[in-house]
């Protein structure tokens, strides 16, 4: 960490001096470690997704949901020692899996820690919930650790991921590191009640005034894995604040909208996906990211 060129920023800070480009210091900050069931039903089941949120973000996107832990402005500092802890107490209270939610900006850190857990005995699968602006070199030290890998495919364009997120390079990124994914688990797999055990399950999030752009999202992919893969088709997007320089994000997206692109992912063939209903949107789908299960 005292030139972090973890992620495809390289932004070369000491993080044990300062914050790089992700908000995030040296060690984990976690904001929230506690059972979710608003993930894909073969993630939450019956017992829920354990989420671990972890601080910061590599990519920062201007109408980011979870701005309270992407700017690196919640959580608390945990030792290596007590992530491990807390990822047997989520398993102790009937996880499904261990989340890992916009963990990227760690990975050095969570390898030896989940290595460590599963060596003494942590048997649910580990989900790595990321933007997929990562480098390939880091998702290539994760095979054997990672069950499953939950990535967004945000931006099909540069145009789009530069206005966005500072980051032209996106489509390019992601889809390089989601080919890493896939190659580390080709095929899903799930238990006899439907859970998933191992695969690559990718999430767009549909944005107003993006119907376009969804649909070369989609596919992209498609052309890339067809029903390889699973699709989560997202409709959650809620305006957080005031956009004044982005007037076109300051709406949730429209039915017709939403629609028009689950129709389009029909019109290509995808089978294996996941859609959203209307009432997925809103703030009250954001967890409170207030510590809970973090602190000893």
């Amino acid at each position: 960490m005292s030139t972090c060129t973890l992620c495809p920023r390289h932004c070369a800070v000491d993080r044990t001096v300062r914050r790089g480009y992700c908000h995030a210091p040296d060690g984990f900050l976690v904001a929230r470690a506690a059972l979710h069931r608003w993930e894909e039903p073969c993630i939450s089941q019956l017992g829920g997704s354990g989420t671990v949120f972890f601080s910061g973000c590599n990519l920062s996107c201007v109408f980011c949901q979870n701005q309270a832990i992407s700017r690196g402005d919640a959580g608390a500092p945990v030792s290596d020692r007590r992530l491990f802890e807390i990822f047997f107490e989520l398993a102790e209270q009937g996880a499904e899996n261990i989340n890992l939610v916009t963990p990227s900006h760690y990975t050095d850190r969570l390898i030896p820690v989940l290595q460590s857990a599963k060596a003494e005995g942590l048997s649910i699968p580990i989900v790595w919930n990321s933007s997929a602006y990562e480098s390939v070199k880091s998702i290539r030290a994760l095979s054997g650790l990672v069950d499953i890998y939950l990535p967004d495919f945000k931006y099909a364009d540069a145009k789009t991921a530069a206005r966005y997120a500072n980051a032209p390079d996106y489509p390019e990124i992601a889809l390089a590191a989601i080919d890493e994914m896939v190659r580390q688990h080709p095929t899903p797999e799930f238990d006899q009640n439907g859970k998933m055990t191992r695969g690559v399950i990718v999430r767009h999030l549909v944005l107003p005034s993006q119907v376009g752009a969804a649909k070369r999202a989609l596919k992209m992919l498609f052309d890339l894995y067809g029903n390889s893969i699973y699709y989560s088709i997202m409709r959650q997007y809620t305006p957080m604040g005031t956009l004044d320089n982005y007037p076109e994000l300051n709406r949730p997206i429209t039915d017709r909208e939403y629609d028009r692109v689950c129709n389009y992912a029909a019109e290509l063939g995808i089978e294996n996906g996941f859609l959203q209903e209307g009432d997925s949107v809103g703030e009250s789908f954001i967890p409170a990211f207030d510590l809970q299960g973090v602190l000893n």
